[in-house]
């Protein structure tokens, strides 16, 4: 309530300000015929229109002041451009057809809206529509695809992200503007974000703290929602997907409006039986059930936007446990009678409910802006084990996060400063306990700045970092004890426009890391990881010193990326297994630290000599080790391997009357062999290298030149190859006894269907 308070004072000291106007027409550069539909969107406002049916716009109400507009249609390339409202009226637009140009595109992933080409640091952004074409059961296994990017998983419901090598607390993933907090520490732990809610993602690799403190060492994913829709307008959005595999149906509702207040409301639900595959059958406890409910109401006036988000998530996956019948092989099913395609929860099982409420404020002061963003998050995560309604494992988080910045501009620098953090407070509520209860607050401040000089962009900045973290005691169980953490960290970096189609990279950059209570204090059995858990309470916090060097060129018939990358850092915590040790029946881990180093490369090329073919490969790798380290405790676990993808994609109807956007792909998905892991006390195990074929086909269907379908076949692993990720727990689950294969194989063919309807008033 204070904060909206002050907010409110803010926007009355500005409201007598007079408001600017912009209108204008969209036409399109072969014909000049205008485009109706094109969006005009302004991501510091949260707010924008569409083009008439005759290519026209009109939107009042801004603010006096330069923005960032960006220019978008189906089809063709984006526009991005600064407006000084106080000298402009008036602005035409002239769009291209698309290539693979990636200079028009806006990221949010810093402390301001920025031009990605002005970027040092790589970062991908994933659109709508890719989203929309991939085959995947949650918004982590759709990022996955990207070249850097990889994925811890246990399921086809729990994904947690890995960017060049690094995942747990070391990835920052950001939605509704702040760091979505639901204990990452947990190999089984996934992010509670409904992913029909996000409308584009962006990738940004490498240390974050900067701008994130703590915990963004590797990189954020930035999960942007659904954008407010153009003023005047109500709409409506179905979207519904079926998956032949594991049966998985999937359907959301949006209703949306923008009248004198926008507002927002999604109802989403996703289920799955048993997922299968030509080794194991139907694999026991890989069926979940999820739900969202999600609301947004905001104010966009002349004196800047505030919106506040309501979310609600909750997800009933089950535990796939490996254990195998001594005589067949097969998978052990928890009960007699049990039915592999069941959509409802079977023991054991994880129970996890995701509140979330977040204010959102960005007030125009001057030649600036202030943001102010203040966020509470309910966690609540449940394992059930022997009984349906006594849960074992009962943990219980609650997170306050803040932010505070101004955003400006002065002599040709931009300019962002303030300070953001968080308060967390973490309860045990179940019969069982793996870490002990604990409060932790933490707080960053922060600058940077950016300026462009002739053909260069030049950035940096300095922040620092202090986190409180006590344990409370527990019996003989868990000691009280107290830590504090501080750091300082930062970057510079520099892009160099070569011409208007190459830009070369090059940025230095600090991160910091501090432990997590697991990485601390763990005590007991873990039931997801099945193994027992020894935390170390003298562990420091992990520094880091990582440089990138890039390059993209982007023409009318080919576009490449190439980014490069060495990281070095100190005090690099990780669980081993010991040896020969067992605790209570299981076997046992315990955190330790050592220096590392990691290295690699993202490659990228999309070659279309004619527009309507494109040939699209992505390749990534990284090399990660411990420092001075023997063989078998040489290679950082969880190391993804080497990941090349190819695609080759036809468009067969660019703009057509009744169907357009149509297209068909083929591509092949090669994880190559991973025989660099973690061989002490037998954490890891070496990985066969696998190639997948996969196939894809879609349209959009219009009437009346609006669209009003958009469908897609996805074919996943169509030669249905049987084959294990090395990321993925399950590969660690029992021998079969009978054909000697040990773990779990993942997902087998798997065909998807999806539609979405959207509608306008």
């Amino acid at each position: 309530m204070l904060l909206t308070a002050i907010c409110m004072s803010m926007a009355a000291a500005v409201a007598h300000a007079q408001t600017a106007t912009l209108c204008g027409a969209v036409s399109h550069e072969g014909d000049g015929l205008s485009l109706p539909g094109v969006t005009l969107f302004f991501p510091d406002l949260n707010t924008g229109t569409i083009t008439d049916d005759n290519g026209q716009y009109e939107i009042s109400g801004l603010p006096l002041a330069t923005v960032t507009i960006q220019v978008s249609y189906i089809g063709h390339q984006t526009i991005v451009k600064d407006v000084d409202l106080r000298q402009t009226t008036h602005l035409d637009f002239v769009m291209k057809e698309s290539n693979a140009m990636i200079n028009e595109v806006v990221v949010t992933a810093f402390t301001g809206t920025s031009q990605l080409r002005n970027s040092p640091t790589p970062v991908n952004v994933v659109s709508h529509r890719e989203l929309h074409a991939i085959a995947s059961t949650n918004i982590i296994d759709a990022l996955a695809q990207q070249p850097g990017v990889s994925q811890l998983t246990t399921g086809g419901a729990i994904s947690k992200p890995v960017i060049r090598g690094l995942g747990y607390n070391r990835v920052a993933v950001v939605s509704d503007g702040i760091r979505q907090e639901g204990q990452q520490w947990g190999d089984e732990h996934g992010i509670e974000v409904d992913a029909d809610r996000v409308q584009t993602a962006e990738i940004l690799k490498g240390p974050a703290s900067l701008m994130y403190g703590s915990d963004a060492m590797a990189g954020v994913l930035v999960l942007n929602n659904i954008p407010a829709i153009a003023k005047g307008h109500t709409e409506a959005n179905l979207s519904t997907q079926y998956q032949t595999n594991n049966g998985l149906w999937d359907y959301s509702l949006n209703l949306a409006g923008n009248k004198r207040l926008l507002w927002d409301l999604r109802w989403s639900e996703r289920m799955a039986h048993a997922y299968k595959n030509r080794y194991d059958g139907y694999v026991v406890g890989s069926q979940f059930h999820q739900r969202a409910l999600s609301g947004l109401l905001g104010l966009s006036r002349k004196w800047g936007n505030s919106t506040l988000a309501l979310n609600y998530f909750h997800l009933t996956p089950g535990i796939v446990e490996g254990e195998r019948d001594a005589v067949t092989g097969d998978l052990e099913v928890p009960c007699e009678g049990y039915d592999a395609k069941t959509y409802h929860k079977a023991l054991p099982f994880q129970q996890i409910h995701h509140y979330k409420a977040v204010l959102d404020n960005s007030i125009f002061l001057g030649d600036g802006r202030l943001k102010l963003i203040l966020g509470y998050q309910h966690n609540r995560r449940q394992e059930f084990e022997e009984a349906p309604d006594e849960a074992e494992l009962d943990f219980l988080l609650h997170t306050v996060n803040y932010d505070v910045r101004y955003i400006f501009g002065t002599g040709g620098w931009k300019v962002a400063t303030g300070a953001n953090g968080m308060w967390q407070q973490s309860l045990n509520r179940g019969e069982e306990v793996l870490i002990p209860e604990y409060k932790l607050f933490d707080i960053g401040v922060f600058a940077t700045t950016s300026k462009e000089v002739d053909r260069w962009t030049l950035s940096g900045g300095l922040r620092f970092d202090n986190r409180h973290i006590h344990s409370m005691a527990l019996e003989d169980i868990f000691t009280d004890f107290s830590r504090n953490f501080s750091g300082v960290t930062g970057s510079v970096g520099a892009v160099y426009h070569a011409t208007d189609r190459l830009n070369l990279r090059l940025n230095a950059s600090r991160g910091f890391r501090t432990p997590n209570m697991s990485e601390l204090a763990s005590n007991g059995v873990h039931e997801g990881s099945i193994r027992y858990e020894l935390g170390d309470q003298d562990l420091k916090s992990e520094f880091s010193w990582q440089f990138d060097l890039g390059a993209d060129y982007s023409s009318a018939v080919i576009s490449a990326q190439a980014s490069l990358f060495l990281n070095r850092i100190d005090n690099y915590i990780y669980i081993k297994r010991l040896a020969g040790v067992e605790t209570e029946g299981y076997q046992t881990y315990r955190y330790t630290s050592g220096n590392a180093r990691l290295w690699g490369a993202e490659f990228s090329v999309d070659v279309h000599p004619v527009e309507p073919l494109h040939f699209e490969n992505s390749l990534g790798f990284v090399d990660a080790r411990l420092l001075n380290q023997p063989l078998e405790r040489r290679y950082l676990p969880c190391t993804p391997p080497l990941h090349w993808k190819s695609e080759l994609h036809y468009d067969l109807i660019r703009d057509g009357r009744t169907l357009t956007n149509t297209f068909i792909a083929v591509g092949l998905d090669c994880y190559a062999r991973q025989d660099h892991y973690l061989m002490e006390g037998d954490s890891e195990t070496e990985t066969p290298g696998y190639t997948l074929l996969n196939a894809s086909v879609g349209t959009q269907i219009k009437h009346k030149n609006r669209v009003v379908a958009n469908v897609g076949i996805i074919a996943d692993n169509l030669l249905d190859k049987a084959y294990q990720s090395h990321l993925s727990r399950l590969k660690y689950a029992d021998e079969n006894p009978v054909t000697g294969r040990t773990g779990v194989f993942n997902m087998g063919r798997n065909i998807i269907v999806k539609l979405a309807i959207p509608l306008q008033f």
